[in-house]
């Protein structure tokens, strides 16, 4: 059960509402996160930033899939994984391919773009102080500086959502639980 009560959207100042309500319902099945977020209204701007960004499209959105899949399967939180996981079926990557992401080097559903994203999201994820230059010079072969500064902030705050739903014990969403019909 979640830690905190929801926060209905309807409490808050209506531009703190309508993005939240927007974040949890439009961006993905995110309510119960964006209901908890609500508490503390300034969250708005992260929300806005994550549809910002994602409306944007400054990287590939698979490999913001990738990365966010990899970074709560490392982190096991369970609540990110159900809701990221759909994204790489529809990109075709099979439920099996899902489970065994964090083995990259051979998966045989990965592109070696792909591959070089798990790679760096590990690292990003369990020793940012120590990425190599050779890294960033394989990265740089594949992407933009600006899509180089996206992903790792990507990488970076679905670190924070990781801690934040798990340490509140989010719930995960009934239509992502429901086994289809």
């Amino acid at each position: 059960m979640t830690r905190i009560s929801p926060m209905p959207y309807e409490n808050l100042p209506p531009d703190a509402g309508a993005v939240l309500k927007k974040y949890g319902t439009e961006y993905g099945p995110f309510n119960n996160q964006a209901q908890v977020l609500a508490h503390v209204p300034p969250t708005q701007h992260l929300a806005a930033m994550l549809m910002e960004l994602k409306q944007r499209q400054g990287i590939t959105w698979r490999y913001i899939e990738l990365a966010v899949v990899c970074v709560s399967k490392l982190n096991a939180c369970d609540y990110c994984v159900a809701h990221h996981s759909p994204h790489l079926r529809v990109d075709g990557i099979s439920e099996a391919g899902i489970e065994t992401l964090l083995d990259y080097q051979e998966h045989p559903e990965l592109s070696p773009v792909d591959k070089l994203v798990v790679e760096y999201t590990i690292a990003v994820t369990n020793t940012p102080g120590r990425i190599r230059d050779a890294m960033f010079d394989r990265l740089r072969a594949e992407f933009t500086e600006a899509e180089i500064v996206e992903l790792t902030l990507r990488i970076a705050l679905c670190g924070f959502f990781n801690r934040f739903n798990d340490a509140l014990m989010l719930e995960i969403e009934p239509e992502l639980t429901q086994a289809p019909t």
